[in-house]
């Protein structure tokens, strides 16, 4: 006879989903409303318990919606269809010339790295991404490499060809390479503008892309303090000003709900003095077609330093404390 507390113990509850799937809990609870998925059962105390045949299912649908596909088209399907239109959408990359701006060298690195990656061989990851970032420099290891490579381990990750350990792995190697190399690259001095805070909103759990933001901002001569993910909004503006901070930079993954993200922003912004620019990282297509007054959005990291130039060619003159 099974016991049932047994096999409450191979479930998840929905803080351990988000952490698993970077999936948002908020978006977990409209996904079950709206959609009928996941179908989570419940404990003692009523708290939502995920049982691992769930968990699966939402890894294929955050990477899939990472990928740019709707929650409204995907959620409701089986697990089967889901792999499908991950192996078709593989399919369609691998009949492309090649990834935007990616040159041929760097797609044979990328999947250079795949294949150690295959080989669950940490140090010989490491000592590669190592290599790269010696030879490109950082903004282009982050741009040309690292973006791509996540974009491919999720597309054979969503077609089954990879497993998720394997993702994980490849996350945690690249998050200590990049920090590795941001801790020995010059340090901005007291006089580096802009003074840029960077975090993510609450319920907003990814913290390798902001990782890569940081990146970006440290070699364009920002000076830089990252919060990691999921500040309160007082929290960014008391960090703000402690910082003395020129630009609140903020992202969102897929998975976000841009609704929520919408509101956040224009909150924050209200919280803001004008003198401190609000810029957001979102993939949304919608949140950039209607815009957020007074909130600079930026659908690709590439835009980063294009936008560092403006704010500098500004010469805002702006102070550099917030107005109390």
């Amino acid at each position: 006879m099974s016991n049932p507390e047994n096999a409450n113990q191979l479930m998840l509850n929905i803080t351990a989903v988000e952490r698993d799937t970077r999936i948002g809990k908020d978006a977990l609870r409209v996904w079950e409303k709206r959609y009928g998925f996941p179908t989570p059962k419940r404990d003692i105390n009523g708290e939502r318990l995920y049982p691992p045949d769930q968990v699966e299912k939402l890894r294929v649908i955050k990477r899939l919606l990472d990928a740019g596909h709707r929650p409204g088209r995907i959620v409701s399907l089986t697990l089967e269809d889901l792999h499908r239109l991950g192996e078709e959408l593989r399919e369609s990359e691998v009949a492309k010339p090649a990834a935007a701006n990616v040159a041929p060298e760097q797609q044979n690195e990328i999947q250079d790295i795949i294949t150690l990656l295959k080989s669950h061989n940490p140090a010989q990851i490491r000592r590669r991404f190592s290599q790269i970032i010696m030879r490109t420099g950082l903004s282009q290891f982050v741009l040309k490499v690292a973006i791509p490579l996540m974009h491919e381990i999720g597309e054979a990750w969503a077609s089954g060809e990879l497993h998720i350990f394997e993702e994980h792995l490849c996350s945690e190697m690249l998050e200590t390479s990049l920090r590795t190399a941001m801790a020995s690259a010059p340090e901005a001095n007291q006089h580096s503008r802009p003074r840029v805070l960077l975090s993510t909103f609450p319920g907003e759990s990814h913290s390798l892309g902001l990782l890569m933001a940081e990146a970006i901002f440290q070699v364009e001569g920002c000076a830089c303090m990252s919060l990691g993910a999921q500040t309160p909004l007082h929290d960014l503006v008391n960090a703000a000003r402690a910082h003395r901070a020129d630009i609140i930079a903020v992202s969102f993954s897929a998975a976000s709900n841009p609704g929520h993200a919408t509101d956040g922003l224009t909150e924050l912004r209200a919280m803001l003095p004008p003198n401190i620019e609000l810029w957001a990282g979102s993939p949304h297509p919608i949140l950039h077609r209607r815009g957020v007054p007074g909130v600079q959005l930026l659908s690709d990291l590439e835009h980063i330093p294009v936008q560092i130039h403006r704010w500098r060619a500004q010469d805002p003159g702006r102070p550099d404390i917030l107005s109390n």
